[in-house]
């Protein structure tokens, strides 16, 4: 099971020699990714644009990989954000893997003069054409949505670049089909206990769309700090014993300062339960 955590980009803030600091001791001491969330334009909250903190962070680091989680694809253009992604890859040397999602905030939609009602639907299009963009040189693409013709990026990724779809309606059925007919992975956002139907389900729609379902990837998030801080260990233990393919480890909702985000993503690191 990889290792990650997630970069305390709110709390934090505009302190990037914290940020800094944080992202490379991630790298440096063994983590195998870091998480960064999306904000573009939403009332409460300080948050940098992921994609272009994750390029800060790919110049400062060497091994850990990038994870925008989950960018909020359907207010986005979907050409722009592919060639941000690629662009991205490229100048981090492989590292990156996309989270996407549809979010929930009528106002980041409004002000990037995009339909907030019929984003589930076109985000399963942008999946499709994120893909032949990373991957033809030239690409024709008539959709519901978009139109692409006689065009493409350069340079184009050196590999595909996964895509994971994150949501928190993952009980709506919908959601759960779109996880397995196009996703390489999904994040978990529900119980341990909610689990396994909710797995099922994604397996059954990955066999359905003729896909392996023991492909695709899992990830979980355990917070190691604030009211659940003692159970950290049985829970990374417990979704082990899922299955799941990786873990994000969590330093946010303590009230820390930089120092202690880092002292304390150390320390959980070394404290890690046998065999993870």
């Amino acid at each position: 099971m990889r290792i990650g955590i997630s970069l305390p980009v709110r709390e934090l803030k505009d302190d990037l020699g914290a940020l800094k600091a944080f992202a490379q001791m991630a790298d440096e001491i063994g983590y195998t990714h870091l998480r960064v969330p999306d904000q573009v334009f939403r009332p409460g909250g300080h948050l940098h644009e992921p994609l272009m903190t994750l390029t800060f962070v790919a110049a400062i680091t060497e091994r850990i990989e990038l994870v925008p989680s989950v960018i909020i694809a359907p207010a986005r253009q979907t050409v722009l954000l592919a060639k941000q992604t690629a662009t991205l890859d490229r100048l981090s040397g492989g590292r990156v893997r996309l989270g996407v999602g549809v979010g929930g905030s009528k106002v980041e939609y409004q002000a990037q003069g995009e339909n907030f009602h019929d984003r589930g639907a076109r985000s399963a299009e942008q999946i499709d054409l994120l893909r032949r963009l990373w991957s033809e040189p030239v690409v024709d693409f008539a959709g519901r949505w978009h139109t692409v013709g006689g065009a493409g990026l350069n340079p184009l990724p050196a590999n595909p670049i996964p895509i994971w779809i994150g949501a928190a309606g993952l009980p709506v059925p919908r959601i759960r089909e779109r996880i397995g007919r196009l996703a390489d992975g999904w994040f978990v956002l529900c119980s341990a206990e909610q689990f396994d139907d909710l797995e099922a389900d994604i397996h059954a729609a990955a066999i359905a769309a003729g896909r392996d379902p023991t492909a695709l990837g899992a990830e979980a998030g355990v917070a190691v700090v604030g009211p659940r801080q003692a159970e950290w260990r049985s829970r990374v233990a417990a979704w082990q014993g899922k299955g799941l393919t990786h873990i994000c480890l969590r330093t946010l909702g303590g009230g820390l300062d930089a120092t202690a985000h880092i002292e304390t993503a150390r320390r959980v690191f070394a404290e890690l339960p046998s065999g993870v």
